[in-house]
């Protein structure tokens, strides 16, 4: 099986482009697609995900930072999926594939020494071992390389965003929406529309939860359009 992995941490975010560049390159991809916040860290698809990949699936990426939610864990799956022999794929970093690893472990030394001298032996097939560990040591380098620049570019990316608002602050720039602005838009209007047929608040038969699935959206969204609602029915 061939798999897509798209996710996005906010619901500002656009998960489309995510899924058009991997059925670009792979389109009978299966995708697996979610958002988790910062506030809850929770990726219940990728999690469930990773109990059903078996040997020989492909997971594909836009990527490497839609992998993981930083560095350390995103190296850790990789190593985790790769050694179940599962193929990852990464369309914007390539060459940490698991291909490229692959191709690299093929070029290991693989020379048998046979002088018939026991310690010139064990001498040459321990430096040979040395040789190979430090290549695979370098790839693996890379890899997690990989994944550190990615966590970097996230956290620089969160810290301009942070500056220029409180810059925007200082000088007195209205930041979002003046209190008491509601933001209209389809994904509201589609979404309220499924709460007050089917929340149980609005006489539906559905909890929150349930309802927040069914509208595929945060909880803090979900809970604002119930606020929303109910000051327009009061």
């Amino acid at each position: 099986m061939i798999y897509g992995y798209a996710r996005v941490s906010t619901t500002h975010q656009r998960i489309a482009r995510q899924i058009t560049n991997i059925l670009a390159v792979y389109p009978n991809a299966t995708i697996i697609h979610e958002f988790y916040t910062g506030t809850t860290q929770n990726r219940p698809h990728w999690e469930k995900f990773l109990t059903q990949v078996t040997k020989g699936d492909t997971i594909v990426f836009d990527s490497v930072s839609r992998m993981a939610r930083n560095s350390e864990e995103g190296f850790k799956d990789y190593k985790t999926l790769y050694e179940s022999g599962i193929n990852l794929v990464f369309l914007n970093e390539p060459l940490i594939n698991s291909s490229v690893l692959d191709a690299t472990k093929s070029k290991l030394l693989n020379v048998k020494i046979e002088t018939g001298n026991a310690a010139v032996d064990s001498f040459f097939k321990g430096n040979i071992e040395l040789i190979n560990n430090f290549i695979l040591a370098i790839a693996e380098e890379q890899i997690k390389a990989a994944f550190d620049q990615a966590e970097k570019e996230v956290t620089d990316l969160h810290s301009r965003i942070s500056q220029g608002i409180r810059e925007a602050k200082k000088n007195g720039t209205q930041i979002g929406l003046t209190k008491g602005t509601t933001l209209v838009t389809s994904k509201s209007i589609e979404c309220k529309e499924i709460i007050k047929k089917h929340a149980a608040d609005f006489g539906g038969t559905l909890n929150d939860t349930e309802v927040m699935t069914l509208c595929k959206i945060s909880r803090n969204s979900y809970y604002k359009y119930k606020r929303e609602l109910k000051l327009q029915t009061a």
